[in-house]
């Protein structure tokens, strides 16, 4: 059972420990629904792990993590994805060897040409499904600049494009929350402004984000509220302005990795 609140995602409490390291101490976190959600700190403040536990691919401790009301500290990955919780890694993890179109046709979901007997008895169904994945891919490559490349190799794409792609490949699930790690990290300043007027753009649709940057510039011109992690606790949260000028932050942690 869930409880419709204006908060997407809530992390409650949340422990990981590795060994004799603590890697979260009780963190905590708030998506509002249709927000663009910041996460900054050091090296070795959480931020990973914290992400990692939110898109299941880390177990912890303690704590809960709420996805519209619901507990899904217990779901796998796959699970989450169905239901609309979606992630993109610092580094990109696009399948090299296939054209930039195959990458997407691959994250289509429920992809009824993979099972045998669906397609032997629903060949129709199977082809009218593999068809709109088709249109959703096209739609999303035009969107972002690189329909022109589809039939080529990802791995030919440059460092910011590989990025698009990544977070294209999350939009064919049809996520309502994206967790996006470090989007702007060995792109260029062109490319960061593309991606942030998409972010922009989805966001204005009704999508809801969280971002690990530490690109403050993209931070601040995108994210509001902004958490600041700090040995794997939630230093402070605020706007932007409020975050950069709280003393500590100041001096530990964004003037350290602007």
């Amino acid at each position: 059972m869930s409880l419709q609140t204006d908060d997407l995602l809530t992390v409650q409490d949340v422990h990981v420990g590795f060994g004799e390291f603590t890697a979260l101490d009780g963190a905590h976190l708030r998506i509002a629904r249709g927000g663009i959600t910041g996460m900054v700190g050091p090296n070795g403040a959480g931020k990973s792990t914290l992400f990692n536990v939110l898109g299941g691919q880390q177990a912890h401790q303690g704590g809960r993590v709420l996805f519209d009301g619901q507990d899904i500290t217990q779901w796998s990955v796959h699970r989450r994805a169905q239901a609309g919780l979606t992630r993109t890694f610092q580094i990109s993890r696009e399948m090299g060897a296939l054209t930039v179109l195959e990458n997407l046709l691959l994250a289509a979901p429920q992809q009824p040409g993979e099972r045998l007997w669906h397609a032997l008895l629903n060949t129709a169904a199977a082809r009218q499904h593999e068809a709109q994945a088709m249109a959703q891919a096209q739609a999303l490559l035009e969107r972002v600049g690189l329909w022109r490349l589809a039939h080529e190799r990802a791995d030919s794409l440059s460092g910011g494009q590989k990025k698009l792609l990544e977070l294209c490949r999350a939009l064919m699930l049809k996520p309502r929350l994206v967790l996006l790690d470090e989007p702007a990290a060995g792109v260029n300043p062109v490319l960061v402004g593309e991606i942030a007027d998409f972010i922009r753009s989805l966001q204005a649709e009704g999508m809801s984000f969280a971002i690990v940057e530490h690109n403050m510039d993209m931070i601040a011109a995108l994210c509001d509220p902004v958490y600041v992690l700090a040995q794997g606790k939630v230093l402070t949260q605020g706007s932007f302005a409020q975050v950069s000028a709280h003393a500590q932050v100041v001096e530990a942690y964004l003037g350290g990795v602007a």
